[in-house]
């Protein structure tokens, strides 16, 4: 019998953190290029296309199709899912289910965005209203407010301070931890050590989040092509498994999250373990979405690392440093290394370098299961996939 295992076979980054010589769509194909020669696999033989944020927008499922005729892609299946920045964490799940039931046989994912390049830190486009532009759907109820994308952020934060006594200081040690991982990659955007006291008396943007609580803005892209275990017998790399995947929602708009506290994360790795057949403690090193500091607190709690409300004691400890126990975005994150809009894609990406062993100097010693999560919306989405290196 075919073994139709899905794994992880090719992986690229375009240019990046800042590429002013690139648009959106030459970081996909630029992407696209590199996951190719990483792989062996032949373009042709590529009959499965997911893509999010394609020419001009991180939010248009319509350049999906365009994408695929540009990239040279013939597909028999398709996946436009757009749930904000965790989207490939659930393509990953979509892929690996169509693979299974042979509805393709090898999938490629691309993305791309010049977000820092085109716009800088002067954003206008989807999601942030200006002026008398007209606000479309429930958004409209929120918008009236003042409440920006952070401010979603630094409400959870402030909530998590209240019920569990949460310090500014455990949550900037967060960003002290990726930023020494950042330190190793030469390619990330930010490399300079900071500390603690750096974050908490940098620049308030909304309380109680500074600046260095915040990610960094970005160039970039990546693209990342599955397949058969069968068929990756005869390519360049080692397979990554795909052990679990699965994405949960709890709500989208800010004003509608349940509890402040908890993310649907806590739904989707609950999920992802059992199909993985593993628990936290077997996790080598995790790759979380990092928009904020209170995005890798809650991931962690919810994800099932520590108990609730323990985060802030459990990563002033300096666990999630290099040489700790669970090192966290070994390649700098979005806090430090490149966020160019939707970061998913790159918490994929990291984990199969961890788990070829061909992260450098970041690399984590014999790591042999990855979790990547995913966060959409505004603390909304939640994707959560676990990866290893050896075969289930």
């Amino acid at each position: 019998m075919r073994d139709r295992t899905p794994v992880i076979v090719g992986i690229g980054l375009s240019d990046g953190p800042v590429a002013p010589h690139l648009d959106a769509v030459q970081h996909h194909v630029l992407a696209l290029r590199r996951a190719l020669e990483d792989s062996g696999v032949d373009k042709r033989d590529i009959d499965g296309y997911c893509c999010a944020g394609a020419s001009k927008s991180d939010s248009d499922p319509d350049d999906l199709a365009p994408m695929a005729e540009y990239l040279g892609i013939e597909h028999r299946w398709l996946d436009s899912t757009m749930v904000g920045g965790s989207s490939f964490e659930f393509f990953a799940q979509h892929a690996a289910a169509a693979i299974r039931d042979g509805q393709c046989d090898a999938v490629l994912m691309t993305y791309g965005s010049d977000l820092l390049s085109r716009q800088g830190r002067m954003l206008g486009s989807k999601g942030h209203f200006r002026g008398a532009a007209r606000v479309p759907g429930a958004m409209q109820y929120e918008v009236p407010y003042g409440n920006v994308l952070i401010g979603a952020y630094a409400m959870a934060a402030q909530r998590h301070m209240h019920e569990y006594g949460t310090t500014p200081q455990q949550l900037a040690e967060i960003a002290v931890a990726v930023r020494e991982h950042a330190s190793l990659n030469p390619d990330a955007l930010y490399r300079d050590p900071i500390t603690v006291d750096d974050v908490v008396s940098s620049r308030m943007v909304a309380d109680p989040l500074h600046k260095l609580d915040c990610c960094v803005i970005s160039d970039g892209g990546g693209a990342v092509i599955m397949t058969t275990a069968e068929r990756a017998r005869d390519l360049r790399q080692p397979p990554v498994y795909v052990l679990g995947a699965a994405g949960a929602q709890s709500h989208w708009h800010i004003s509608e999250m349940p509890d402040f506290t908890t993310t649907a994360a806590a739904v989707a790795g609950a999920e992802a373990f059992h199909q993985a057949g593993v628990t936290p403690a077997d996790i080598d090193t995790v790759q979380l979405y990092d928009s904020f500091t209170i995005t890798v607190l809650l991931l962690l709690e919810d994800l099932g690392f520590c108990p609730k409300g323990e985060g802030g004691r459990f990563v002033e400890s300096g666990v999630l440093r290099p040489g700790g126990k669970l090192p966290l975005n070994t390649d700098g994150g979005g806090l430090s290394c490149t966020h160019p809009g939707m970061r998913g894609i790159f918490l994929l990406i990291e984990s199969v370098r961890q788990l070829r062993g061909q992260a450098g100097a970041a690399q984590v010693p014999d790591a042999a299961l990855a979790l990547a999560c995913g966060s959409g919306g505004w603390l909304s989405c939640m994707g959560t996939v676990i990866l290893g290196r050896d075969a289930p």
